[in-house]
């Protein structure tokens, strides 16, 4: 029997590739994070909670990662935990570095010194294109990451690149465009649009505030990535490849596609929101898979307004036994919408309104001499 160890098994892409794995006979390991509140909704909602092993461990602790290793003795890792929200990393870059960085290094260390047979597959990102003006990408396009997430993972990606040069090693980059499905975070544009676009349905909310509605990119659905994942360890030599749709659309045609399959007009909704813009933004991104049709045989066959109607049919099932008052897995609920939380955005702004003040008093004090 095969062996997986999965990092950031309580993520997105986690339980999706938990699953598949457990479909074709592994005994599935996943990592953890020890935090205040477990986060297992997930494997749960997806009905394999009981049927995988955890282990707690952090990608910034080479001992905790050391120990999983240990305990699941691996045929596959495959790292998909990060710090994966854009956004996030412009208010935390020295943790963004940390973890999505220097974690991938310690995995191939280990490795290198455990047991070279590991079979290593590293989660990379689109992202790491980011100001790129080629209007489609694809694994020989050259790489300007646009935020600390992006170039974070573009270290993990060169890093993948050279142990597998030098050491041998069989270690893939596995480039995924965007991709999203119902266990999406709410932290990503895609979750909080059909979240929002479910309650105004039910009456729960009244508006949606979005920052750039112009920004392009190429959407797919994760459970057909993680297949692709799947592919890329069985080959016979190690190799780095695009896994992405082909088409880009903006926010705003998603939002539109939302509103439009719980039959809303957006425009009576959506409000734009410049406090919600990246201080640096990437402004269109489309994959070319040809390498990996070719060599994976891979391919998507669920269409963006298919996905789109997939995730806000779910959200819309969700609140409505919220409602209901039955119990269901699943995170909306846990996320405080209406507090006031504090970005860095803000904070940047009230900076510049106190120095603005400041030189105010100064020259009214210089005018009185």
């Amino acid at each position: 029997m095969k062996r997986a160890l999965i990092t950031g098994i309580t993520g997105q892409d986690g339980p999706y590739l938990a699953k598949l794995l457990l479909s074709k006979g592994y005994k599935v390991f996943g990592t953890y994070r020890r935090v205040s509140t477990p986060n297992f909704w997930r494997l749960q909602h997806l009905g394999i909670l009981n049927k995988i092993t955890l282990i707690p461990a952090d990608l910034s602790d080479t001992s905790s990662l050391l120990e999983a290793v240990t305990i699941s003795d691996p045929h596959e890792i495959y790292n998909l935990a990060a710090q994966s929200f854009v956004g996030n990393s412009f208010d935390f870059p020295l943790l963004t570095t940390e973890v999505d960085a220097s974690g991938t290094t310690r995995f191939l260390e280990i490795i290198r010194h455990y047991n070279k047979n590991i079979k290593f597959y590293q989660a990379s990102t689109s992202e790491l294109y980011g100001a790129n003006v080629v209007s489609i990408q694809d694994e020989n396009t050259q790489m300007f990451p646009n935020s600390p997430y992006a170039a974070a993972k573009l270290h993990s990606y060169h890093m993948v690149r050279i142990y597998r040069k030098s050491y041998g090693l069989f270690a893939c980059n596995g480039i995924l465009f965007n991709h999203e499905s119902p266990l999406r975070g709410m932290e990503f544009v895609t979750r909080k649009i059909t979240n929002s676009v479910a309650k105004i349905k039910l009456g729960m909310q009244k508006e949606l505030r979005l920052g750039n509605l112009d920004a392009k990119r190429d959407w797919g659905f994760a459970p057909e990535y993680v297949n692709a994942m799947w592919l890329m360890m069985q080959q016979k030599i190690p190799d780095d490849f695009v896994i992405a749709t082909g088409e880009t659309h903006s926010v705003r045609e998603f939002v539109e596609a939302a509103f439009s399959a719980a039959g809303l007009d957006w425009k009576r909704y959506v409000i734009t929101d410049q406090k919600l813009k990246r201080p640096l933004d990437v402004h269109q991104l489309c994959g070319d898979n040809a390498k990996a049709q070719k060599v994976l045989g891979w391919k998507p066959s669920v269409t963006f307004n298919e996905l789109v109607k997939i995730m806000v049919e779910e959200d819309l099932r969700r609140w409505q036994m919220y409602k209901d008052g039955k119990i269901v897995p699943w995170d909306a609920p846990n996320y405080p919408h209406e507090m006031d939380m504090i970005s860095r955005n803000v904070v940047r702004d009230a900076q510049k309104e106190n120095s603005v003040r400041k030189k105010s008093r100064l020259k009214r004090l210089l005018n009185r001499f």
